[in-house]
């Protein structure tokens, strides 16, 4: 067996605007929640067949699970620039049409910039 030089790495760093209000809602099981997105924008693109998406901003879903990230999240306001670190998250949950899962980043430091 040889081992991996490379270790597994789940690390995010963002910086963008928050899109809207962050939300806080306490879930079934009494965990808190504070829940905001973040507009990134893209690199400028390279122009011809190769382009690849016509995309200029990201939208990602940020959650912020910790005391700490939720105190600092729930006062962010819509426009705001703002710093995020963290790790994507694949999260399931049920629907009224079964299952369903979506990525989002789980915030460990989250500040203005």
């Amino acid at each position: 067996m040889t081992s991996d030089p490379t270790p597994p790495v789940n690390e995010v760093r963002l910086a963008g605007k928050v899109s809207g209000e962050p939300t806080e809602r306490e879930l079934p099981s009494g965990d808190l929640l504070v829940q905001f997105r973040l507009v990134v924008p893209r690199p400028q693109r390279k122009k011809g067949p190769d382009a690849g998406s016509r995309a200029s901003v990201d939208t990602i879903d940020i959650a912020c699970w910790t005391a700490r990230t939720r105190a600092s999240a729930v006062r962010f306001t819509d426009g705001l620039q703002v710093e995020v670190r963290g790790a994507l998250r694949r999260r399931f949950f049920a629907t009224g049409a079964g299952r369903a899962s979506r990525y989002e980043v789980e915030a460990v430091r989250v500040r203005r910039r």
